[in-house]
């Protein structure tokens, strides 16, 4: 750590009331909006020397502003051992030694944060879960590259690497600061268009007066306005949230003066004290995508609608879409976009043979990624666990009764569908804000004392709801809407990928998980194995075996 650089943090903090970590990381998030500038204007034929840049950048980060010696020992293991499993490991199983390795070590470090019980202190951790993603990635981009064209699907195809990139490159992307300590997490291929500033190419045909502007002799286009616009939204998210948190925090849910207000006043306050942890989340996430697109990398190529650049290649957070969401879907899809698309991309899509329909085993083996990856705190598991739940039953909903606020072709509204938004939006925002608690609080005694605070509410909401689904109603529904529509045609239901991992309808998972395990049984019958066809009980142990959890 360079000598005195606490000084200003510990003023800082005795004025605002937060941590000396959390200051600097703040502070190292402005500090790479100028450093972005200089990235920028490095000369574009010289990438060794952006590398390099990049790299000096981090390790002052790390080790000048953090004193996280451990932290880049950390960081070099995952690397190192990501790279090299790429380099010498060949055949279908190589991404998966990635995978073990690169969370397996990462997993240690979130046992280890967690028994050091410091959340206001910045350890490896934060940087480590962005690694995770990049090197696993990396590691089934390496794997494409080694397989024929043919069998690549365009998503593969786009990011595969028919060669190991060189070490210096490696250590950029790995070490990219703009996004070191809270993302957001890219492709290697996108790290590579970047540096080679591929990515600005203007296709062919491209009205000329539409190429973006550029200053100099550099390819990568003017962005400093929408840099600066996500760097002051994202300033004003932190000092919203900064004073927020005074007012909503997890003492107030915790103390004694909470019972003392009714029971309305209880669950406002757990939708402020929601609304203001996201708060930090949206600042941190907008300062950091603001510096990616200062240094270029944010580029999403020229609106052929607007003809004006999109910088939304790296957008992690959409809040509006989210404090505005009036069902489960839209509320998860718009929270760290990009660790949604990793989780797609590189298990959900990844553990499904080629041909076949992603099912019970993609949504479990996304679901345990996105636990794992996030840590060990029981809130975490409590608030998986329920959102499941919840998605289940707002697709119930969207299935079965929102059709009846819409006209029988299902293209318009009636009158009355303003009454379903309005009540679906207010579900929708009480149930997470409930839902969404031990994330906040991380323990199971602290999660269950403020759940009990407010009766149980959405675990009683989504009780009833599943009850009514399961029970002769739901049948009774779809004749009344087929009756209604004059056997108007159905639109198809879309395959949908499981959001954060959290699986979307867990009782379809459970069915298909005894419909595969029948199927094991008939295959190994036909084998000629003496088996038998499990019932009862035996059927139930065999199911919780493929769930991983007790049903």
């Amino acid at each position: 750590m360079l000598p005195y650089i606490n000084l200003p943090f510990q003023y800082a903090s005795s004025a605002t009331g937060a941590s000396v970590d959390e200051l600097k990381l703040i502070t190292s998030f402005l500090l790479s909006y100028p450093l972005a500038g200089v990235l920028k204007r490095i000369p574009d034929a010289k990438p060794y020397q952006k590398n390099s840049f990049i790299i000096a950048v981090s390790l002052f980060y790390l080790v000048g502003l953090f004193d996280l010696w451990s932290g880049i020992r950390t960081l070099f293991i995952s690397s190192a051992g990501a790279y090299l499993i790429a380099s010498y490991v060949d055949g279908p199983f190589m991404p998966w030694i990635g995978f073990v390795f690169v969370m397996g070590h990462m997993s240690v470090n979130h046992i280890s944060r967690q028994f050091a019980n410091a959340p206001d202190k910045v350890d490896i951790t934060g940087a480590q879960m962005v690694l995770a993603m990049k090197l696993t990635a990396f590691c089934w981009n390496v794997q494409d590259g080694r397989l024929p064209q043919n069998d690549l699907a365009d998503f593969q195809l786009e990011r595969a690497l028919p060669q190991l990139p060189n070490l210096l490159d490696f250590a950029g992307y790995v070490l990219f600061f703009p996004s070191l300590f809270a993302g957001p997490s890219f492709d290697f291929v996108d790290y590579r268009r970047w540096i080679e500033t591929t990515m600005f190419e203007i296709p062919a045909g491209t009205d000329p007066s539409a190429a973006p502007k550029t200053h100099k002799k550099r390819k990568i286009p003017s962005s400093s306005t929408p840099a600066t616009i996500k760097a002051v939204i994202g300033l004003v998210w932190i000092l919203l949230f900064l004073k927020f948190a005074v007012w909503y925090n997890s003492n107030l849910v915790l103390g004694d003066q909470y019972m003392e207000y009714g029971f309305l006043r209880r669950v406002w306050i757990l939708e402020m004290l929601g609304f203001s942890t996201r708060m930090k989340y949206y600042g941190v996430w907008y300062l950091t995508e603001g510096a990616c697109i200062l240094s270029g990398l944010g580029y999403n190529g020229v609106n052929p609608k607007t003809n004006k650049v999109d910088w939304n290649r790296l957008q992690n957070v959409n809040p509006w879409g989210i404090e505005s969401a009036q069902n489960s879907r839209a509320y998860l899809e718009n929270w760290n976009m990009n660790t949604n698309h990793w989780l797609r991309n590189y298990m959900y899509l990844r553990v499904t043979p080629k041909g076949k329909k992603p099912g019970f085993r993609a949504s479990l083996a996304t679901f345990v990624t996105s636990a794992f990856w996030h840590g060990f705190y029981p809130g975490y598991y409590l608030t998986f666990i329920l959102a499941a739940f919840l998605q289940t039953i707002a697709k119930n909903f969207r299935r079965h009764i929102r059709p009846f606020f819409l006209t029988p072709d299902g293209q318009r509204p009636t009158p009355y569908k303003i009454y379903y938004d309005v009540l679906s939006y207010l579900a929708t925002q009480t149930a997470f804000c409930f839902t969404t608690v031990p994330f906040v609080l991380l323990t199971l005694p602290d999660s269950l004392l403020v759940w009990i605070r407010v009766y149980l509410y959405t675990v009683l909401g989504a009780a009833v709801s599943m009850a009514f689904f399961a029970s002769p109603t739901k049948p009774w529904l779809i004749k009344k809407l087929r009756m209604r529509n004059q056997n108007a045609l159905q639109p198809k239901e879309k395959i949908e990928h499981p959001l954060m991992g959290l699986p979307s309808d867990p009782a379809g998972d459970i069915d298909e998980a005894v419909s595969e395990i029948k199927e094991e049984v008939e295959a190994r019958r036909r084998r000629g194995q003496s088996i038998s066809m499990p019932t009862g009980g035996d059927m139930k142990v065999a199911v919780e075996d493929r769930l991983g959890q007790k049903i």
